[in-house]
């Protein structure tokens, strides 16, 4: 029965590694701007953006959706909150993390604002070649 279980909990975990918007943001990987950046990109693809973190990278999390928020880029459409069962190797138990998820959608203004961004970008490359 716990064989059962496990695989039943293995393709949940499969299927939701196969969104292809979903950011999964860790505290120590990379640095804050190159998550900001990405979730741009995920929204001018998808429109929308899932920031997805555990443990200590939520605040990380918060703080990208925070900035794309603050800066007029997306807009919330969802928070989910819950704990996950993991399994820690070095105590040899199972330990529960908190767990959160948060949907971002694009704004009215998102294609405006990147495609300043873009120009801004253009001229800053342009006056370094001078």
């Amino acid at each position: 029965m716990e064989e059962i279980t496990e695989a039943i909990q293995n393709i949940s975990i499969t299927n939701d590694s196969q969104k292809k918007n979903r950011i999964q943001v860790s505290n120590t990987k990379k640095p804050l701007f190159f998550y900001v950046n990405l979730s741009k990109r995920y929204m001018q693809q998808h429109n929308e953006v899932e920031l997805s973190a555990l443990g200590m990278a939520i605040a990380t999390v918060v703080t990208i959706a925070e900035i794309l928020k603050n800066s007029g880029f997306a807009i919330e459409k969802k928070i989910m909150t819950s704990t996950v069962d993991i399994k820690d190797e070095s105590r040899g138990r199972v330990i529960q993390k908190a767990k959160i998820e948060i949907l971002l959608g694009k704004t009215d203004k998102f294609d405006e604002l990147m495609a300043a961004a873009e120009e801004e970008r253009e001229l800053a490359n342009g006056e370094g070649q001078s």
